[in-house]
């Protein structure tokens, strides 16, 4: 792994995936973790991958591999083999949220809820766990939701003020000299939807 000082630069900020079969690819959990640990952690080689994810490294070679054939990762240089170490080739990943392509669409649905199940997952071990972090984190955590009436214009501008409000912390990601001694990773789930049922608030 890098050392901790030292930044992990992707060579661009976003991937935007529209091949079917790239989509397809990128919905597999194991692949979707290997991806986050790299851009978090990488770069990498896939015996550490083995280390980090507890799948064998014959498996991680081989979504690593398939990572790489649809831009996803790439090799970092240096090594050989199961010994060469990988990067992720950007910080985030796009798809598209309309496509008149059945099969876009078909894909990037499943795509979609691949990645609300991760999140989901990673949601409730934290609820779950929460008990053991200190006072101070208890309190500072957020689990909540608000329901508010808006246009599609209007959505579509509190997403943006939402991303600007957080965009001044996004360097620290990739250099830790940025990072104040107790800060600690945290995930912010940008999640806005229509709701299709009763409007009542649960």
């Amino acid at each position: 792994m890098p050392d901790a000082g030292v930044p992990m630069e992707p060579s661009r900020r976003t991937i935007t995936l529209t091949d079917p079969r790239a989509l397809r690819a990128y919905a597999h959990p194991t692949r979707m973790r290997l991806v986050g640990l790299l851009r978090h952690q990488g770069p990498f080689t896939a015996t550490t991958a083995a280390e980090l994810t507890g799948e064998s490294v014959a498996s991680c070679s081989y979504h690593l591999r398939m990572l790489a054939k649809y831009g996803l990762v790439e090799e970092a240089g240096g090594g050989q083999g199961r010994e060469k170490p990988w990067r992720a080739t950007a910080t985030y990943t796009e798809w598209p949220d309309h496509s008149d392509d059945p099969a876009v669409t078909e894909a990037a649905t499943a795509l979609g809820t691949a990645v609300a199940e991760r999140y989901f997952e990673r949601m409730t071990k934290a609820i779950e766990s929460r008990h053991l972090l200190s006072e101070q984190w208890q309190e500072a955590e957020s689990f909540g939701d608000t329901m508010l009436y808006l246009t599609p214009e209007e959505l579509v501008r509190v997403r943006h003020e939402m991303n600007a409000v957080l965009a001044p912390y996004e360097d620290r990601n990739n250099d830790a000299s940025l990072r104040p001694e107790e800060s600690r990773p945290v995930e912010f789930l940008r999640i806005a939807f229509v709701r299709r049922e009763s409007t009542e608030r649960s």
